[in-house]
């Protein structure tokens, strides 16, 4: 049998056909300074840069990050936007022209007030290894997985403060129990 959802109040039981084929693509974080977010997301989370798209005329640029090995894009930049809007599980991180060069400037974060925006999340398959990881990385920390009562979780900050959960999927079977 195929699973569907979880009964609870206000829950769709079946989702409307019209709905078919829908797919989550992305969501999206602003950044101050794409270089020290690029090499974060590359180099300490192991994500790749599938595309980047600049609009001038608005002065921003746009960055498509996926984490999953993908088949290989097509090499016509057409064709590899249109690919990159058919992927799931991509993370954009949208740069504004000028924010890297503003000491001062600032992202809200979504966890300070008012609250908002929480977090993105990653799933490791060793939760230990991804902390020594992220501590040889020095990445700074909201909670350690010892810490707080929901332990196995761990809560790291990207250079524009935004938190992300990390979590080793088997060590929380008991979660929320």
């Amino acid at each position: 049998m195929t699973f569907r959802t979880e009964n609870l109040p206000g829950v769709s039981p079946t989702p409307p056909e019209q709905t078919r084929g829908f797919v989550f693509n992305h969501s999206m974080l602003r950044i101050k300074d794409p270089e020290v977010s690029l090499d974060f997301y590359t180099r300490i989370m192991g994500m790749q840069v599938l595309r980047k798209l600049d609009f001038p005329e608005m002065k921003f640029s746009l960055y498509f990050l996926h984490r999953q090995s993908v088949d290989t894009p097509p090499s016509d930049e057409g064709e590899r936007t249109a690919w990159t809007f058919s992927q799931s599980g991509i993370l954009e991180l949208t740069h504004n022209w000028g924010t890297e060069n503003d000491p001062d400037f600032k992202y809200h974060d979504g966890n300070a007030q008012p609250q908002g925006f929480g977090h993105i999340c990653f799933s490791v398959p060793d939760l230990a290894a991804a902390v020594s990881w992220f501590d040889e990385n020095q990445v700074t920390y909201v909670k350690r997985p010892d810490q707080g009562k929901m332990k196995d979780v761990a809560f790291i900050k990207d250079p524009d403060g935004y938190w992300i959960e990390i979590v080793q999927p088997d060590l929380l079977m008991n979660l929320g129990r």
